[in-house]
């Protein structure tokens, strides 16, 4: 009789954010993650990591082990500085990263001040004094609302969705209140960071990383799928991806 195969260790992915069990979309990440890991058969675990904990750490040692970091909704955070560190640790390591609603936004905030120059690129929400704010109150407040998210043709997010939703519009429920602001969205236009859908509007709902192994951001909530026993196909290639890093 032979021996038994060895099991391997699960890919394990961080989620950063202050967990509360009264925030909808903390309730419905876990059950967007099992299902992902149900439906294709991963070996997967997930720990939540508040921001505090990561603004008192070096944040490369204490996200070592893990292989995709999401950051989550629920912003202000209890450390802006703790979410930024550990969004540049998945940027510049290579990790597979999620942002989600308040996630979107801190990408946004940490590339502007990575890679853009702008050193004080402000968050309406934590600074509502400042006079011309990267991240500004939307229009139309999306709290509880769905919509609909035009994809764009050749992006990443638009061959995630075909590979699992071919020809059906993307409908996407938000609970948001911030946004890129409308005066800062042509920075978009070139380099590596870049839009990857728009509302009908066209104001900016998602950016990608171009040349990451895995960088999306949303303003949107895709995670709440999860809550009406849905799969999401985002989910699933967020998950995918750290699953190919673990076992690569």
């Amino acid at each position: 009789m032979g021996s038994a195969e060895p099991r391997r260790e699960p890919a394990r992915i961080a989620l950063v954010g202050d967990l509360d069990p009264a925030v909808t979309a903390h309730r419905a990440i876990p059950l967007a993650l099992e299902r992902a890991r149900r439906d294709a058969r991963l070996s997967l675990a997930w720990d939540w990591v508040g921001t505090r904990t990561l603004d008192r750490a070096d944040v490369a040692t204490a996200l070592a082990g893990y292989d995709g970091v999401w950051c989550v909704p629920a912003s202000r955070y209890a450390s802006t500085a703790g979410a930024l560190a550990a969004i540049g640790f998945a940027r510049r390591g290579g990790r597979p990263f999620l942002g989600t609603c308040g996630g979107f936004q801190h990408a946004l905030l940490e590339y502007a001040r990575s890679e853009w120059g702008l050193e004080r690129a402000a968050h309406a929400e934590l600074d509502p004094t400042a006079e011309d704010p990267l991240v500004a109150p939307l229009a139309c407040s999306l709290v509880e609302v769905t919509g609909t998210v035009r994809l764009v043709p050749g992006s990443r997010l638009a061959s995630i969705y075909a590979s699992e939703q071919p020809e059906q519009p993307a409908v996407e429920g938000y609970h948001c209140r911030f946004g890129l602001s409308p005066a800062h969205s042509h920075r978009l236009g070139s380099g590596p960071l870049r839009i990857a859908a728009t509302d009908e509007a066209g104001e900016v709902r998602a950016v990608e990383l171009d040349g990451h192994p895995f960088f999306v951001a949303t303003l949107f909530q895709p995670e709440r799928a999860a809550l009406a026993g849905r799969a999401h196909p985002l989910v699933a290639a967020f998950a995918r991806a750290a699953a190919n890093r673990r076992y690569s």
